[in-house]
Parts: C-alpha cells; sequence; structure tokens
C-alpha cells in the first residue's frame, strides 16, 4: 500500500502542489527495446535522438513489465538489467509504472517485495555506514520489521533509478567484500556487493541511467540491456490529442511541429511533448502575429516567456504580463549560472548548498511561484531534505546558454575566459561564438553541443526580443550577424571528430540560416553532382541529411564528391545509413575511424561492405575500427584495408575483435600492409575459431615468408575453415613455402577453390607439389594462379593435364599475364572475381 501511494500519482513538467495526476490516467506505452542502440559517449543526446528517430525493424521491442522474462531459448536467467535512454524520455516513468502495476497485483506478482531506491535519495547518505538491512529500514519506514532472514528467503527486486545522477564513485575492482546483510560499511560498497550478486545473489536488480553514465556498471554484471525510446510517431499524436478538447488545436500543432524536423525528433521525449504544446497552445490562441517557433532557440525563448507570463496573470502585478521584472531577470540569470556551472561538471541535480554557491535563496526557489516551479523543480526526499533539478536537461543547456550570453554583453571577461581558456579576451560576437564552438567541437562526449546551438541562436535579436530585456541586443547588428554566418560556413574542423562537425551546420539552423540547407537539396536533385563542388558545411549538412534519410543509400562512393580532403571527412557519419561504403583514398586518418566504428556498433547500421584502402589508418586507427567490428550489432560481411601502413599488431586487433563477433565476416583483404610471419599467424588462429565464417582471405604483399604457409596450412586443414579464396601472392614463399601449403590442401577438410600465387619466387618444383596435392584433394579447387614465377614448360604440363581430366575440379590455371589454360566455359565466370 506504502509504494501504491507513492507511484500512483505523478507530476508532468511542474512539482507544484496539487499538480499530481493518477499515472494509471496519463500513462501512454513508451517504446523499449532490447539492447544498445550504439556507442553514446561521444554523441550529444539530441544526435541519439535524431538516430533512434529512425525506424529500424531490427529493433527488438519489449514491454517494461517484462524487463526480467527470458524472452528466447538462448537467454539465460535474467538477474540484473540495465536501462539506458536520454534525460527526460520516460525511464522513471517506467520504473514507476512497473511498481504501481506490482502493487495493485496486475504484474510480476512471483516478486515479494519491489524496493525503489534512486540515485537521487542515496547521494544524501553517500558518507554514512550502513548494512544492507538498515538501509532498507531508512528508505522504506513501513519494513521496519523485517528480518535478515526474510531478505536471503524472499524474492526481492532492488530498483536503482538514475545512476546518471549519482555523485558515488563506484569501485567495482578492489573493494570490500559483503555477504552479510548485517554487515555494516559504506553505502557505495554495499551497492558494489548488491550489483555484483555477492550480497542476496538471489535479488533482481534493476538499474536507469542515461546512456553517458552507464558504463560504470561493468558488462560482466548485467544480462540484459534494454533502451527507452520514447514515443513513436502516433504515440506523440495520442498525446497531444489527449492533452487538448479541442481537436482543431490539437491538429494545428500536430501539423506545425511534423513541419519543423528538428521540433518533431525533440518530441520523442515525453518532457519536450509538454514544453511545445505549452508554447504553441499559447501562440495559437491569442492574436498571434509573428511567426511560430521552429527552432529550438525559438521555442525555449517562447517557453520562458510564457512562463513570466503565467506567473503575472495568476499573481498579478502592475507590469504588462510579459514584462520581466529585475526580480524576475535576477531569478533567471542565477539559476543560469547554476546551469552553466553544472553543465560543465555533468550534474543535473543540484542540493541546497549547490544553490547557495550561485546566490540563490533556497527558501525564495522553494516559494517563488510562477517562472521558477515551471522550470526548475524541489522534490523533498528522505530526512525532509531536497533536491533540486530542471524539468528537462535542454532547459539547464538553454539557462546556461542564456547566461553566458548575458555575461558577454556585460563584458564579464573574468567568467567568458574562465569558460574560453583564453588569456585574451573574446573582441567581438564573432569571435566569442567561434571560441565557444571550437571548445565544444573538442569536447570529447558532445555535451556542450546544445549549449553552443542555443549562444548561436540567441545572438538573434527576434530571440533577445522574446526575452523581453533580459539579454543586450546592441551587438546583434544585421553586418556582425553575418559575419558569424559566413565564419560557421568557413570554419576548419580537419582535428574535428566529423560528428562533431555536423553541430556546425546544426547552429546554422539555428540562425534560421537555410541557405547551405537548399544548397543540398538541390544537390541531391542535381543529376550531374560531380561538377558540383561542395565546401566543408556543405559536406555536414550532407552527412546529417544522409544519415536522417528513411531511404537506405545503396553505396557511398566517398572519392567521387568533388570536395576537399575535409570535407570528405565530415561525409563520413552517413555510412551509417547505407549498405556499402567506398573509403578508398581519401586521405583519411587514424581518427576516422572513429566514425566508422560507431556506425558499425549501431543497430540501425545497415553497412555490409566497407573499403577504406589507400589511406594511413596504421595501427592505432585499426584497433578504433575494431571496437565497432567485435559489436555483436556490426554485421559487415566484407572489409577491404589495402594499403593502409598497418603491421602486424593490426592482425592481433583484428583477431580479437572478430572473435567476440566472429559469425559475419566474410571477406578481408589485408593486402600491400607489413603484416610479416608473425601477423598471420595470429588471424590463422582466428580461422580456428568455431563461429568463424570467413571465405576469402587477402594476404597479398605482406612480407611473407615461407614460414606464414604453415599457419595457413593448418587453418587449412581445420575442420572449421571454412576458407574458399586465398590470396598470398606477392610474397616471398619460395617452393619450400608452398610445399607446406600443401599439408593444408591436400587434407580433406581443405575446401579452398581459389588459390593465387603470383610473384611468390616459385619454379617447377611447386608445380609438382600443388599436383601432387591436388590428386590427393581433387574436388574443391576451381582456379590455380601462379603467374609471374618460373614455372618452366614441364611444372606447367603438370598441372594442365589436370585442368584436361575431368576427374579433377581444377578449371583455370594462369601461368603469365596470357590467357590462362582453362577447359570448361564454367571458368569464365570465375575469372571476374579475380
Amino acid at each position: 500500500m506504502s509504494l501504491k501511494r507513492r507511484c500512483e500519482h505523478v507530476t508532468e513538467g511542474t512539482h507544484e502542489a496539487g499538480s499530481g495526476t493518477l499515472l494509471n490516467k496519463i500513462y501512454t506505452e513508451l517504446y523499449i527495446t532490447e539492447g544498445q542502440s550504439e556507442e553514446v559517449d561521444t554523441q550529444h543526446e539530441v544526435r541519439q535522438l535524431e538516430r533512434t528517430s529512425q525506424k529500424n525493424i531490427q529493433d527488438t521491442p519489449i514491454k517494461c513489465q517484462d524487463i526480467f522474462k527470458v524472452l528466447s531459448e538462448q537467454q539465460r536467467h535474467i538477474r540484473v538489467v540495465l536501462t539506458n535512454g536520454v534525460a527526460g524520455v520516460g525511464k522513471t516513468f517506467s520504473v514507476q509504472k512497473f511498481s504501481l502495476d506490482w502493487a495493485e497485483g496486475l504484474e510480476n506478482q512471483d516478486i515479494s517485495l519491489v524496493l525503489p531506491l534512486s540515485w537521487r535519495e542515496l547521494n544524501l547518505i553517500r558518507d554514512e555506514q550502513h548494512s544492507l538491512l538498515s538501509l532498507l529500514h531508512v528508505f522504506h519506514p513501513t519494513l521496519q520489521k523485517i528480518r535478515a532472514e526474510d531478505l536471503t528467503v524472499w524474492k526481492l527486486l532492488f530498483i536503482f533509478d538514475g545512476l546518471d545522477e549519482s555523485r558515488f564513485s563506484l569501485g567495482f575492482n578492489k573493494h570490500q567484500l559483503i555477504s552479510d546483510v548485517t554487515q555494516v560499511s559504506s553505502v557505495e560498497v554495499l551497492l558494489v556487493n548488491l550489483i555484483q550478486g555477492n550480497l542476496l545473489p538471489s535479488a533482481l536488480i534493476w538499474i536507469t541511467s542515461r546512456p553517458a553514465a552507464a558504463y560504470q556498471i561493468p558488462p560482466s554484471c548485467v544480462d540484459r540491456i534494454t533502451e527507452v525510446r520514447g514515443f513513436t510517431d502516433s504515440q506523440k499524436e495520442e498525446y497531444f490529442r489527449r492533452r487538448f478538447s479541442d481537436e482543431d488545436l490539437s491538429k494545428r500543432i500536430i501539423s506545425h511541429i511534423k513541419a519543423s524536423r528538428s521540433l518533431h525528433i525533440m518530441c520523442l521525449i515525453p518532457v519536450f511533448c509538454w514544453i511545445t504544446a505549452i508554447v504553441l497552445e499559447d501562440m495559437m490562441t491569442r492574436d498571434q502575429r509573428g511567426e511560430l517557433p521552429k527552432t529550438l532557440t525559438d521555442l525555449y525563448s517562447h517557453f520562458l516567456r510564457v512562463q513570466i507570463k503565467r506567473k503575472k496573470q495568476k499573481y498579478g502585478g502592475k507590469q504588462r504580463p510579459e514584462e520581466l521584472t529585475e526580480a524576475d531577470k535576477e531569478l533567471l540569470l542565477k539559476l543560469g549560472r547554476l546551469a552553466f556551472k553544472h553543465l560543465e561538471k555533468g550534474n543535473i541535480m543540484f542540493y541546497s548548498e549547490d544553490l547557495e554557491r550561485c546566490g540563490l535563496d533556497v527558501s525564495e526557489v522553494s516559494v517563488y511561484s510562477g517562472v521558477c516551479t515551471e522550470i526548475f523543480k524541489r522534490e523533498s526526499v528522505i530526512f525532509q531534505k531536497s533536491v533540486y533539478c530542471f524539468v528537462h536537461l535542454s532547459i539547464q543547456e538553454f539557462l546556461a546558454a542564456v547566461y553566458m550570453f548575458h555575461r558577454y554583453t556585460r563584458k564579464d571577461t573574468v567568467v567568458i575566459n574562465q569558460f574560453l581558456k583564453y588569456s585574451e579576451p573574446a573582441t567581438s560576437l564573432d569571435d566569442f561564438l567561434r571560441r565557444a564552438l571550437m571548445k565544444s567541437l573538442k569536447s570529447e562526449n558532445g555535451h556542450l553541443d546544445l549549449f553552443v546551438r542555443f549562444l548561436h541562436g540567441l545572438s538573434l535579436e527576434s530571440n533577445q526580443r522574446i526575452l523581453g530585456g533580459l539579454l543586450d541586443q546592441r551587438n546583434s547588428h544585421p553586418e556582425t550577424i553575418q559575419k558569424v554566418l559566413n565564419h560557421l560556413k568557413e570554419v576548419s574542423s580537419d582535428e574535428i571528430s566529423p560528428d562533431r562537425s555536423i553541430n556546425i551546420f546544426h547552429c546554422l539552423m539555428e540562425m534560421k540560416d537555410q541557405s547551405v540547407h537548399q544548397e543540398i537539396q538541390e544537390f541531391l536533385k542535381s543529376e550531374k553532382k560531380s561538377e558540383r563542388r561542395l565546401s566543408e558545411i556543405h559536406c555536414s549538412a550532407l552527412a546529417y541529411l544522409l544519415q536522417m534519410s528513411e531511404e537506405v543509400l545503396d553505396e557511398l562512393k566517398l572519392w567521387q564528391y568533388n570536395t576537399s580532403e575535409e570535407g570528405r571527412r565530415r561525409l563520413i557519419p552517413a555510412v551509417r545509413n547505407c549498405r556499402k561504403a567506398d573509403l578508398g583514398l581519401c586521405s583519411l586518418s587514424e581518427t576516422s575511424c572513429d566514425s566508422v566504428a560507431s556506425a558499425l556498433k549501431s543497430n540501425h547500421s545497415h553497412l555490409r561492405v566497407l573499403d577504406l584502402s589507400l589511406n594511413t589508418l596504421q595501427d592505432s586507427g585499426v584497433e578504433r575500427l575494431c571496437s565497432g567490428l567485435e559489436s555483436p550489432n556490426c554485421k559487415l560481411e566484407r572489409l577491404r584495408l589495402i594499403e593502409c601502413s598497418l603491421s602486424e599488431i593490426s592482425c592481433g586487433s583484428l583477431a580479437s575483435a572478430l572473435r567476440s563477433n566472429p559469425s559475419h565476416l566474410r571477406e578481408l583483404d589485408l593486402g600491400q600492409n607489413q603484416l610479416k610471419d608473425s601477423g598471420v599467424k595470429l588471424l590463422c588462429g582466428f580461422l580456428h575459431f568455431p563461429n568463424c565464417r570467413l571465405e576469402t582471405l587477402g594476404l597479398s604483399d605482406c612480407s611473407l615468408s615461407e614460414t606464414s604457409c604453415d599457419s595457413v596450412a593448418s587453418a587449412l586443414k581445420s575442420n572449421l575453415s571454412h576458407l574458399r579464396v586465398l590470396d598470398l601472392s606477392h610474397n616471398t614463399l619460395q617452393d619450400s613455402g608452398v610445399k607446406r601449403l600443401c599439408s593444408g590442401l591436400e587434407s580433406p577438410n581443405c575446401k579452398l577453390e581459389r588459390l593465387r600465387l603470383i610473384s611468390c619466387s616459385l619454379s617447377e618444383i611447386s608445380c609438382g607439389s600443388l599436383a601432387s596435392a591436388l590428386r590427393s584433394n581433387p574436388s574443391h579447387l576451381r582456379e590455380l594462379d601462379l603467374s609471374r614465377n618460373q614455372l618452366q614448360d614441364s611444372g606447367v604440363k603438370l598441372l594442365s593435364d589436370l585442368v584436361e581430366n575431368p576427374h579433377y575440379g581444377l578449371e583455370t590455371l594462369r601461368r603469365s599475364w596470357l590467357k590462362p589454360v582453362t577447359s570448361r566455359s564454367s571458368a569464365a565466370s570465375l575469372t571476374d572475381h579475380w
């Protein structure tokens, strides 16, 4: 009953007294999938939302109430579930719905106790000592009579909601081992032992987190990963229809959202739907003369304005409803300072001491009506302490931008220079925004991306005017704005991740410059694309539009685009939405592999063929690429890394990655790299792996000797080998090497169909070895290429006789650059593959 009372009411956006609504009345089923969409640490959550918005038939949906149920024969018992999802997407609502259904006797009745423990509450006792039993007594007073022996026999579910709000340093490697529920230790040690299964090994654990914080839980501790995706398109429409009784109004709002891609994407998040509804309802139900908001900066500026107006209408005052008083401005800027300081630190939850450091009177915030309660909420938790947060991360980012822009207009060089890390003050608006942009581009996790987009949007006089004097408009002259736009179109980002660079295009869109977008739309419609020169900003825009397209690109040929080397790099993120990617000879470096790896990790990726040949990737680049190859989401079938400045180190990385995810790759070409015998030995070890399905292996000109032939022969002898095509050309194998290779060819397990030994320093002795091996295992080898070797006629005749004899499978023999010896018509189709 206690849990039912705790979960049956919810608040949307604000936590004002009396604003609670029955959860079952407003709850809309969220779209939850099993598995994680991709590596997310390097992307701002808005970028993750953009990818989530793409429909994907590969997703495996899972219902909230089935989160601990075994859904297939391949799955084992599910003990620990980690649920990811961007801020405001509905993770806490899902937890609340699960708990309420259990408390009402509707679902998961095999569980004895559901025990919610939010990280924001646990933070308040992080320095205290507890046993697990006493911890439950503190957080759930109704369990005061529970005994230690009860915990060991009952089926318990611990729910740790909001890992991203945690201020613990979870140490899973070095900690005290605890298995007794009455043993006292630090809260952090208790939690780690509970998650690892040392403490109550039969208890179920459910952890929710924003993606960037989920890394704190080791994969070895997790049995199932799920992702809350938010609202589907139909659920977005259902939300607005349910919210407004006026059917015409809901239709107009839905129509406007669909017309703006950025708004439509953000409406995946339930909280953003609430923000959008507040703004559009206000603007559509009064005498609306201005343009409806199309950018995020527009929308958030109007949202702040609407909250100010509501406060004045509710509590009266001498000012016009839209006007900001000095007290309003002061409070908003203090909130902005809090937002900014903690955005840099990555904090989204605040406590009383955090507010006080930013000059906010806690009692003032608690009682301040209107503006504050709609954008900044206070929750009472245990010990009568309070925790604060913005109603959504994007509001924190917006207010942080408002604060920083205000500091710039007030020439606060101390604050600006601390942020930008420059000794010289910014000389102009263009200079300030340029430096802020470059700082965000260099961020590893993109945590400043949306903040910088808001900064650029706030530079427009139209948005400053909406905010009613909060920002100084003197800096936003048309010629100044044009300088900012020109810089965005010309900024160099050759040392920046291609994914980061896309945010430059978004900054342009926030400033309502549609020129680049229109030019790219014209380019996509053009029949003579190769004749049109693309600038770097064009390439960022094109990369964004291609990967956001509902149509999957069949093939991306990077070298075909008429642009600079940097422009080609900026196009790389488009590989996320194509089947084949030819990125060869495009002056790519190791850093380019990060975007490709990210694409391979995504379960949205359609990539099956990848060619990175003739780029200086080096071993470090292949190591980055391997983080994608080893992902269970990677379905790559063909990989070419010809002449990429690789050594045997890359062979170790590839072999290790492919052992983790061995079942998809069919073709691997590593020709013209210094792999040496030691590298080939590592690769051939992978060929022995039970789930290896590799059929084609290219090792031409890899500085191999006869020693490598032992490794290859061993793989060919294996009954696990699927190898059908092998290229060992341009290596000094000599006759002794071929003799060793033949011990594999003559094995009944060998299924090789095509073998290339061009320019391998062979004589007629090798012909004898090969002829003998093929007589022992006559049925498989179809084509043999021995061009540019000193074979002599006598040696060639031994093999030619096999071609003529229908008892043997050999159909084509190449001995020079002349026409091959062949007696069967089927050989023509085979030679096309060389």
